[in-house]
């Protein structure tokens, strides 16, 4: 595998944080609801962030 450039790792690395802040606010807006079906979409857009962190930092490894 190729070697990660500065650049490209500080992309990810804010990536990784605006991935990890949208989960966070997903699972939490999701909480806070008393719909289900909205209470359902906010936990798959969450789900969605939380594997797009995970696929970025796979990149990392």
């Amino acid at each position: 595998m190729a070697q990660i450039t500065e650049k490209e790792l500080s992309a990810i690395g804010d990536l990784l944080t605006v991935e990890t802040t949208l989960c966070a606010k997903c699972y939490a807006l999701a909480e806070k609801t008393e719909d289900a079906a909205l209470k359902n979409c906010y936990t798959e857009v969450a789900k969605r962030h939380e594997n797009r962190a995970d696929a970025l930092f796979a990149q990392l490894k």
